[in-house]
């Protein structure tokens, strides 16, 4: 395991791949069925969070601002803000909540949300979000929480065949449906909290925008605390099954820091077997097991002699690590957006909490980049090759439907890290062979 550099001596960060936990409390809204996210801070807050997951999802993606400026932050305790956008929200659509959670204006000037909340009739969630603390996994997290400490009814029985998952931050759309429909192939029913896999998956509906188009319903996550088993998938939200748990001491907790690649699928489906009592697994998940193997003798070769930069949230940094890793690749550099203890189990290397001025500093230590579209405009700096991972992602069509977990995902992972590998070693050669043309022609 590599030491985790969690301070490069800098004041600050000069290149910064980081986002915020407002952004990452508006991603959960947007998994709750017809939801409005309402980002309680400045109008351009809310608009670079709208422009970022508009581009990243090619979507409209629902969200409204209490616009508060420097002198409203002063005067106004936050009261009338708050009430009035929900007052005009309520006057254009009819949402079934409305999540409120705050930025860095809002929260140094010390907004009451609770106090607020208690005066609102309107369906809230409410959540503190500053952006001067933590990332987007933990504004994901936060709020995840909120949904279940305001919303959860306590319980006393369970369902054995019930499962609430909870994903972390960095899982695409398809990447929820497909661990949604694996863990069901085993005869669970399952809850995803939150559940982009049907709001924002690239599917065509109607009135889009006006309000979040699918999720989690409001009465599934009421009634959440029936659940036999609560699984977290992901360092960031393994908190979220003690918050359940309180809900009803009864649920079971189950967590798993990744289910990517063999190994962690194999954990995966180990527990499965064991809880469904089944003997085996069904006839699909052992035939992707084996098409998982078989791309992991045709990609060895190929990733085996590569060197790589993984830049991405905590959880996603250690589920790519560990898929290459599997097949022989050297992961020589990866940078945290922010520290997390699932860090120092990544086998790479060096691992820092750092921005992208340290990924150019060190640009001679790796081959190829794995990261978001940030890591694009340092790719053609150092004259590497990118491959977009992570949000978020504005060089591709198609980001929600790109699945890299599980048995499946993992081959398709492999396959595309595999090409690029070859992509960059063709390069090498073309460029090889043109400056000896061009030393022949000089001479």
């Amino acid at each position: 395991m590599a030491e985790v550099r969690r301070k490069t001596g800098k004041p600050l960060q000069v290149n910064p791949h980081k986002l915020s936990q407002p952004m990452g409390a508006t991603l959960a809204f947007l998994g709750v069925d017809r939801c409005m996210p309402l980002m309680h801070g400045a109008q351009g807050c809310a608009s670079f969070t709208k422009v970022m997951f508009t581009r990243h999802f090619c979507e409209p993606i629902a969200l409204q601002t209490t616009a508060v400026t420097d002198v409203t932050a002063v005067l106004d305790g936050g009261d009338y803000s708050i009430t009035e956008s929900i007052k005009n929200i309520g006057d254009k659509v009819s949402p079934a909540l409305i999540g409120v959670h705050t930025t860095g204006l809002t929260e140094t000037k010390g907004d009451d949300l609770r106090g607020v909340a208690s005066k609102i009739e309107a369906p809230l969630v409410y959540v503190n979000t500053p952006d001067y603390q933590g990332g987007l996994e933990s504004g994901w997290t936060l709020t995840v929480q909120a949904l279940i400490e305001q919303l959860t009814e306590p319980c006393e029985r369970t369902d054995a065949r019930k499962v609430v998952l909870v994903p972390h931050v960095s899982m695409q759309p398809i990447e929820v449906e497909k661990l949604r429909e694996f863990i069901e192939a085993f005869g669970f029913e399952v809850v995803a909290v939150p559940d982009l896999s049907s709001s924002l998956d690239n599917h065509l509906g109607e009135k889009q925008a006006s309000l979040s188009g699918g999720g989690v319903t409001v009465a599934e996550l009421e009634g959440l605390a029936d659940a036999g088993t609560v699984v977290t998938v992901g360092a960031s939200v393994k908190p979220v099954g003690a918050t359940l748990q309180k809900k009803n001491p009864a649920i079971r907790h189950r967590h798993f820091a990744h289910v990517s690649g063999l190994v962690g699928t194999d954990e995966l489906v180990a527990w499965l077997l064991e809880t469904s009592a089944r003997d085996t697994p069904p006839a699909v998940v052992e035939r992707w097991r084996k098409r998982l193997q078989d791309a992991m003798l045709d990609s060895h070769f190929s990733i085996g002699q590569t060197r790589f930069l993984l830049v991405a949230e905590p959880d996603h940094l250690a589920a790519m690590a560990a898929s290459l890793r599997e097949v022989g690749g050297k992961v020589a550099l990866a940078i945290a957006t922010v520290d997390s203890p699932v860090l120092g189990a990544i086998e790479a290397d060096r691992v820092i909490v750092g921005d992208l001025e340290d990924a150019e500093q060190l640009c001679d230590d790796y081959d190829i980049i794995i990261g978001n579209f940030h890591t694009e405009a340092l790719a053609h700096r150092v004259g590497k090759r990118a491959v977009m991972r992570g949000f978020p992602n504005y060089e591709e069509i198609g980001s929600a439907l790109k699945n890299d977990v599980l048995y499946e995902g993992g081959a398709y992972f492999l396959f595309d890290i595999a090409n690029a590998a070859e992509r960059m070693r063709e390069a090498e050669v073309h460029h090889a062979r043109e400056r000896i043309k061009q030393q022949g022609a000089a001479a």
